[in-house]
């Protein structure tokens, strides 16, 4: 194993040269980081934009038939999906896109991020030659963290400005500030799916292992939200899932903003992100 030397970051005695170097080298991670989720990225609002031209283009003649089906359906099934005011169209993008596209494919991509941010690096030997740095393993966790504001950059502006220019197409429209909040809501959800991604991949030295883990794991925890919902004695098992703390619903339809759930979610993260730090740093690799 490479002894880690990040706790020999710049002293107070150290020479101007050194500290240049430093300072140089502070946000290199970061910026390594940041590059590699420019283009994922902006794949991912491609495909959104694509998914969306299809729903917007079935919106105006499937409206009328909405109503109608939302009765023919067993109310469960909207239940699991948090499928409400189908007819609409802020109910019919909140079920079709946003439960589903944003909810769980998305939270899934931030999950499938975070569990390589470590074990991808330690997989491919890169790990050592990193630690041989004047960086720490703080350092390295935190700048790799941090290098999701990517994403969640790209995404948050791409694709409300997708559905709501859509939506002005097909004559319809959102109230912007509803729009703007499902998307910054959103952002503590998807960093805890990131944040479970990293832990596991601090604890897992396969990025593979780790990927596939996290993927089942965000998953999964969305399933025993959706399930305990429908059971008001089974309600309680949600309360640790993350996707019970973000209902894109309640925000495009009702306008009801959750500020204390996002806080609950924010919250969360930080002890995933503080976790993972505690993990790596001890482990050996």
């Amino acid at each position: 194993m490479t002894p880690d030397t990040g706790g020999d970051v710049a002293t107070a005695g150290a020479t101007d040269s050194s500290a240049t170097g430093d300072a140089g080298s502070a946000t290199a991670i970061l910026r390594v980081e940041s590059g590699k989720r420019v283009r994922g990225s902006v794949v991912l609002v491609v495909v959104f934009a694509l998914l969306a031209a299809l729903y917007f283009a079935m919106f105006p003649g499937l409206s009328e038939e909405m109503e109608a089906l939302e009765q023919a359906f067993p109310a469960f099934f909207f239940d699991l999906f948090g499928i409400e005011a189908l007819h609409t169209i802020e109910g019919f993008i909140a079920a079709e896109i946003y439960s589903f596209f944003w909810v769980i494919l998305v939270g899934i991509y931030f999950a499938y991020i975070g569990a390589g941010l470590i074990a991808t690096d330690i997989d491919d030997r890169k790990m050592d030659l990193t630690l041989s740095n004047p960086v720490s393993r703080e350092s390295v966790v935190l700048q790799k963290v941090a290098a999701l504001w990517v994403p969640l950059a790209v995404l948050n502006v791409g694709v409300p400005a997708i559905v709501y220019v859509g939506a002005l197409v097909i004559g319809e429209s959102f109230d912007p500030v509803a729009l703007a909040m499902v998307h910054l809501l959103s952002i503590p959800y998807l960093l805890v799916c990131a944040g479970i991604g990293l832990v596991l991949s601090v604890a897992i030295s396969r990025a593979r292992t780790a990927r596939a883990a996290a993927i089942t794991l965000v998953f999964v925890l969305w399933l025993v939200d959706a399930v305990s919902g429908l059971d008001e004695d089974l309600e309680w098992v949600g309360a640790v899932t993350p996707s019970r703390y973000y209902d894109e619903t309640a925000i495009l339809v009702h306008e009801k903003f959750a500020f204390g759930d996002a806080g609950v979610l924010l919250a969360a993260f930080l002890v995933l992100v503080a976790v993972a730090t505690a993990v790596f740093v001890r482990r050996d690799i």
